[in-house]
């Protein structure tokens, strides 16, 4: 009878599909399936619930299944729909936010909600608390609204509320006090956060018995997807709404199907806790059934994914396994420079798209944002169609077109347009009053705002007179700089990076800053200009009737040109680029996996987080899970990074694969640039150590042949850095530091030289921070 659902599973889904949802005492039987990369979860978790509906053990009323996406959800009713002749409408399968948002709505006197409360999405929320900061007449620089929606955001996720927080400094005391005053702001307003939906729902259920015990006898089978990306709060909602929080006996919890994989778990740094997994396994006490065989990846693939992962301690274990055979080895790339990792890129993608590969279904994947910017230019060169994936292009993200309207306006202080655009960006007292100000004065005058800005008076004259002197002081400053220099001094003069390193997930858009100085930099090699070419074109220096345009007014141009073409349309068949976050729950015929180097796969920042080499090595695995048929890894001996270029070691995940399953398509380092292992040195020795080739020779990209640097692509300006002992800095790994805006911190990292020095600081209250020595205001605490 059940033999059309059952038919198309293999054993493994077979078991979980039909595991008796109670045990032989009668009691509520859980299950955790640990569902590994391509192993047909979505179907089992589909046809689990169709399983229980057809053989009489629970009408479609009576399941409740939590998907981590609105199209996850739908996809499943559309599934459900397709196997059994019922109506899916009414069904409680949703994303955690959808299904509190609809128990809150059936329940909102209880709840204390009106019944029209509207929800708040993120942009939302921000405009609110600056909104209320305002009211309060609260300094926003020194408690930034973003800061402050991160903590909102962060105590509700763990299920906090004010009388919750623990009383900390000065600091962390006012921002509970916000928190106070931002939920009344909200309850006078009746708007909730996405965070709310979740907490004011468990709070609901925590507090009102009848309301607790109808769902709990309701929902006798709950079933959730992506279990590995649950936060606190969730699994103590999951917990409660099943009764396996004491409050129900145990011949009346329900039983709840658990789908997920530990080794997938990539989101901590949303507040996704993989540890809620073996807490899952320990207090629900869960049949385990492993989905071990792949249906996406080819033989060596897997292989190279199940060695890589085996080296994480904290996991359920399991091995991914194919029928489909070995299939083509992973290659392994070793270019001299980034430039010339972007030219083989391009040249195998042109091969295999010439061998018949389409090129929506080759993906090139990156750790950070900011690597995208010279594989875009690449393609670009090449005229090969691009799209990034879940995210825009490099030239089109809002902290590149800031400092571009700020580099612009030192070209020409009266582009009103890039004038509009950073005037009070980052915020110094600007207002929109202020603005309808200037553009009247503008009008009238027939002249543009930087000019009309002299013209206004008071508050707002003030205020915008302090930003056209930041112009023409930036201008000045820069008059015989080059264009990296002055690119780079753009970007810490305007305020920008201070600005985005007050951010929650402000670390990616700085990394992007920084690779704008790496643009300009190889922009003026490119076009020729020469390392010392003056950016700007001072009055006066070109002859008459000379209309040779400036390294910058040029730069700006192909900024210009570049964020407008080559772009995909919509259903364009284009080469698909995106960040390995970006990747999960995709799949490839090709994949390329770029740029793995020590401190930038796995990051610079995950040695000094707890367990964050671990979610490194997970975000590996998912990187290398996303190939069906060709996967590609590549390194690089040198990197452009602020403008410089740096040495590289290449990352630790590389020795940690499979000889049998790898092709190299460069030779493979024997001696201490392999990481130095051999030589008994370690990885994590407190900062980012660069290589240093003990010999002048090293191998042309594309053959055996030493080359030597006169002749590599490597030119005789390139800097070669090597890491400058520790006692040249003015801290010390270990010390204490006060920094203005963030306060104390514990410096846990040293690199780089001269002006170009960073410390790496763990703030109390802002987390890991990387600050320029030559800029930041640090103060030693004794």
């Amino acid at each position: 009878m059940y033999s059309d659902l059952l038919a198309n599973l293999n054993p493994e889904q077979g078991e979980a599909v039909t595991l008796p949802p109670v045990d032989q005492n009668g009691h509520a039987q859980s299950a955790l399936i640990l569902a590994g990369a391509g192993s047909g979860k979505t179907r089992v978790l589909t046809t689990r619930i169709a399983w229980l509906i057809q053989t009489g053990q629970v009408s479609p009323i009576g399941v409740l299944a939590v998907t981590f996406t609105n199209k996850a959800a739908k996809e499943m009713l559309i599934r459900l729909g397709a196997m059994l002749p019922i109506n899916t409408r009414g069904m409680w399968i949703g994303t955690f936010h959808g299904l509190c948002n609809r128990l809150l709505r059936a329940h909102h006197k209880d709840a204390g909600l009106p019944s029209t409360f509207q929800i708040l999405d993120t942009q939302d929320q921000l405009s609110a608390i600056k909104r209320l900061l305002k009211g309060l007449k609260v300094d926003d620089e020194k408690y930034p609204p973003k800061q402050l929606q991160y903590f909102i955001a962060h105590a509700k996720e763990r299920g906090l509320r004010v009388k919750d927080i623990e009383s900390g400094d000065d600091f962390q005391a006012k921002m509970a006090q916000l928190y106070q005053a931002y939920d009344e702001q909200c309850q006078r307003e009746g708007v909730v956060d996405f965070a709310e939906l979740l907490l004011r729902s468990y709070e609901l259920l925590k507090h009102s018995e009848p309301i607790r015990t109808h769902y709990q006898e309701r929902f006798r089978h709950i079933l959730i997807d992506e279990f590995q990306d649950t936060n606190a709060l969730q699994y103590a909602w999951l917990k409660l709404l099943s009764g396996h929080d004491g409050s129900r006996p145990s011949t009346q919890r329900s039983a709840v199907f658990a789908v997920g994989d530990d080794d997938q778990s990539i989101y901590a740094f949303r507040g996704a806790d993989v540890e809620n997994m073996r807490l899952y396994e320990k207090q629900f006490h869960p049949m385990m059934v492993k989905l071990e065989q792949n249906y996406r990846s080819h033989g060596h693939i897997l292989d190279t994914a199940n060695h890589l992962i085996s080296n994480n301690t904290e996991r359920l274990g399991k091995n991914l396994r194919t029928d489909a055979g070995h299939g083509e080895p992973v290659r392994i790339y070793e270019a001299a420079s980034d430039s010339l990792e972007a030219s083989w890129l391009v040249d195998e993608i042109k091969a295999l798209i010439n061998s018949g590969i389409q090129r929506t279904e080759i993906a090139l994947l990156y750790r950070s944002n900011a690597q995208s910017r010279i594989i875009e230019h690449a393609l670009f060169s090449a005229g090969l169609p691009y799209r990034v994936y879940g995210g825009l292009r490099f030239f089109e993200r809002a902290e590149i077109k800031h400092a571009l309207a700020y580099l612009r306006l030192l070209e020409n202080p009266n582009d009103d347009t890039s004038f509009s655009r950073v005037v009070n960006f980052p915020t110094r007292g600007i207002g929109a009053r202020s603005i309808e100000a200037l553009q009247d004065a503008a009008r009238a005058q027939q002249c543009s705002l930087y000019l009309a800005a002299s013209s206004l008076e008071g508050k707002a004259g003030a205020a915008l007179g302090g930003f056209v002197r930041l112009i023409d002081h930036m201008r000045e400053a820069t008059r015989h700089n080059t264009l990296p220099e002055t690119v780079e001094f753009v970007i810490q003069h305007s305020g920008l990076i201070q600005h985005y390193l007050g951010e929650r997930e402000g670390q990616d858009r700085v990394e992007n800053l920084q690779e704008l100085i790496n643009a300009a930099t190889a922009f003026i090699a490119e076009e020729g200009y020469g390392q010392d070419a003056k950016a700007a074109t001072l009055p006066g220096e070109n002859a008459p009737g000379d209309v040779e345009v400036s390294p910058l007014a040029s730069f700006l141009s192909h900024a210009s040109l570049e964020a407008g073409d080559n772009q995909a349309q919509a259903g364009q068949d284009a080469v698909q680029l995106m960040t390995v976050h970006s990747a999960k729950g995709l799949e490839f015929t090709s994949v390329f996996i770029t740029g793995l180097e020590e401190g930038l796969f796995p990051h610079e920042n995950s040695v000094n987080e707890l367990n964050g080499l671990e979610e490194e090595r997970r975000l590996m695995y998912v990187a290398i899970t996303r190939a069906k048929e060709r996967l590609y890894l590549s390194h690089t001996q040198s990197r452009m990074l602020h403008g410089q270029v740096r040495y590289n070691m290449p990352s630790r995940f590389l020795e940690e694969l499979p000889s049998d399953s790898l092709k190299w398509l460069t030779p493979k380092a024997k001696d201490a640039r392999w990481g130095g292992r051999s030589s008994g040195s370690t990885w994590n020795d407190g900062y980012t150590r660069q290589r240093e080739y003990e010999s002048n020779d090293f191998f042309d990209s594309g053959s055996d042949r030493p080359v030597t640097r006169a002749h590599s692509t490597l030119s005789n300006n390139v800097k070669r850095m090597a890491a400058p002992p520790r006692d040249t800095y003015p801290f010390k790994i270990g010390q204490n530091v006060f920094h203005t805006k963030f306060g104390e911190g514990r410096v846990t990292a040293l690199e780089g030289l001269d002006t170009d020095a960073r410390a790496q600081i763990h703030f109390k209250r802002h987390g890991i921070k990387w600050l320029q020595l030559s800029i930041a205001k640090l103060a030693a605490i004794d």
